[in-house]
């Protein structure tokens, strides 16, 4: 007797149950992700690494989602991290984008974003000439962090104030109506 042949003498003498289909199932759903794991442990992820140039290294790789209700009801998407999407393929940035709240009073605009692991003295932030975007840029020997934010109305960049603890910075910014030739840096408290 073979072993196909007791294989086949097993499963009729057995009873059955419908738990049967789902050990058939996930025992096939196994095979392929083997298959796949085998498959893409040897696919380079770069293309330099085809070219024999070698991987750049770069990392680590940060992506994320917030879904928030906007004023109007609707949903808004905000990405963050230092991972986009360009032409459809994924491009990896030494500079990650920061997470970022604004919130709008009568006379104020606060901006509040989340940059860890740097020092105060590393943040440089910039209100544009137009006075319609705050621009914040942050650097250490481990990271990186840009992010250019419209914001709702026109600001008065002399009266901005910023502080940063624990890794989240605060900007208020005074409403403006007046135009000013240039852009202004930040200092942070």
């Amino acid at each position: 007797m073979t072993s196909r042949d007791r294989d086949r003498d097993y499963w009729r003498r057995r009873r059955w149950s419908i738990w049967d289909v789902f050990d058939e199932i996930f025992r096939e759903m196994e095979e392929e992700f083997d298959r796949l794991t085998r498959e893409l442990s040897f696919t380079p992820l770069f293309p330099a690494e085809e070219k024999g140039e070698g991987p750049k290294v770069m990392g680590p790789y940060v992506y994320g989602v917030r879904i928030t209700i906007g004023p109007d009801g609707r949903p808004v998407i905000e990405r963050f991290g230092n991972v986009r999407s360009v032409g459809g393929k994924p491009m990896i940035s030494e500079e990650r984008e920061p997470l970022v709240d604004v919130f709008e009073d009568d006379d104020e605009i606060t901006v509040i974003a989340e940059i860890p692991g740097v020092e105060k003295e590393n943040i440089k932030i910039k209100v544009s000439d137009d006075r319609k975007r705050l621009i914040i840029r942050a650097s250490d020997e481990n990271r990186k962090y840009y992010k250019e934010i419209q914001l709702p109305s026109e600001v008065d960049p002399a009266s901005a104030k910023a502080s940063y603890r624990n890794g989240v910075l605060e900007v208020k910014l005074k409403k403006s109506k007046k135009k000013e030739p240039e852009g202004y840096e930040i200092k942070v408290e």
